[in-house]
């Protein structure tokens, strides 16, 4: 059980900068989630925390001490690694128990807490097998228990279950959740797939290029994202983006298709805005509907409890995610509003956020 703390940390690789004066804290027995496209700096951070790599500035705490100048063994965090690296010439088992044998723990403690892991993780039938004889998804499984085998102040988990299929990682995240809470430890977990952040993790970072944007419970970066960036990588679908101008508390496009009054008072700015709306507040009404823009259907996509609408308006394609399975074909004119409550306004050069739902 630990506190991580990262204290202005940066680390370069040649001229590449891979993290950029990171600050953070992690708390005790937090699941934190580390959230980023590929190259953004998520590894690197773990990689720094686990002792493989030394930074070039800035410092890395566990309960308050320093641990620059200590080994990765003296630091006792378990780690999941991408590859999973795996001994290949000793059975599932074996591949578990290492991390306790190495540690001189009693034979006895050891086979009760392996056959404990395995069956958490749905792999008891592939203790006697070995690692060639596992596909990618059990592979990666048997690397989890191995971490998870442990009792280390913390567990560092890089994109640990990537290759399982997409039923089993639904299965698997939801056991991580609750394996963690269960231990009571801290557990920091590096994802490029934003629909793992959001439902395992208490709070997340939201990396680019090796520098942190937001940091936050899923649900406050979901409703209020600090910027653009943030806004565009969090939510599937992804937030429309709709490019127009605000002039005396009214959002325009630049054809004037569609225009919004902006109801919360002090919001000062005039000038050229990026309006964004999540699909799941587009609102699609008949083509007559009072103060709805005009819009057209481009595509349907029926998804079973909710259908997906492409509409075109002003030579933009949006999309509006809508309950069930609505009566709405291709090429059809259809309506298209907006509730002021649910926007978001982004500044056209830097992508702050200038204001957000504050739905929450």
């Amino acid at each position: 059980m630990a506190e991580i703390t990262f204290e202005n940390v940066s680390k370069r690789f040649g001229d590449t900068v891979a993290v950029d004066d990171v600050s953070f804290r992690v708390a005790d027995n937090e699941f934190f989630c580390i959230f980023g496209p590929p190259t953004s700096g998520k590894s690197t951070i773990l990689r720094l925390l686990l002792g493989l790599e030394t930074p070039d500035a800035g410092d890395i705490l566990i309960d308050g001490k320093s641990v620059l100048g200590v080994s990765p063994a003296g630091r006792n965090v378990a780690m999941v690694f991408q590859n999973l690296a795996l001994f290949p010439h000793m059975t599932t088992e074996n591949n578990i128990r290492f991390p306790l044998v190495e540690r001189g723990q009693p034979a006895e403690t050891i086979a009760p807490r392996v056959a404990e892991v395995a069956e958490k993780l749905h792999i008891t039938p592939l203790l006697k097998k070995m690692p060639a004889q596992l596909s990618g998804g059990e592979r990666q499984r048997v690397a989890i228990a191995r971490a998870l085998v442990r009792d280390p102040v913390a567990y560092l988990m890089d994109d640990p279950i990537s290759a399982l299929d997409a039923r089993l990682r639904e299965e698997t995240r939801v056991e991580l959740k609750r394996i963690q809470r269960e231990l009571g430890h801290t557990l920091i977990y590096v994802t490029h797939d934003q629909e793992e952040a959001m439902s395992v993790a208490d709070r997340m970072a939201i990396l680019e290029h090796g520098a942190i944007r937001q940091i936050d419970t899923p649900e406050a970066i979901y409703d209020r994202p600090a910027s653009r960036y943030v806004a565009r990588l969090v939510g599937s679908p992804p937030i429309n983006l709709i490019p127009g101008v605000v002039r005396t508390g009214r959002f325009e496009t630049d054809d004037g298709a569609l225009r919004i009054d902006l109801d919360r008072g002090g919001f000062a700015h005039d000038g050229p805005v990026d309006l964004g709306v999540r699909p799941e507040d587009v609102r699609i009404s008949p083509p007559d509907a009072d103060g709805a823009a005009a819009a057209r259907v481009y595509e349907v996509e029926p998804l079973g409890g909710f259908t997906i609408v492409d509409v075109e308006m002003s030579g933009q394609i949006l999309r509006a995610m809508l309950r069930g399975q609505p009566p709405i074909r291709a090429n059809e004119p259809v309506g298209l509003s907006i509730a002021p409550s649910s926007i978001h306004l982004f500044a056209r050069d830097s992508g702050a956020t200038l204001f957000a739902d504050t739905r929450g």
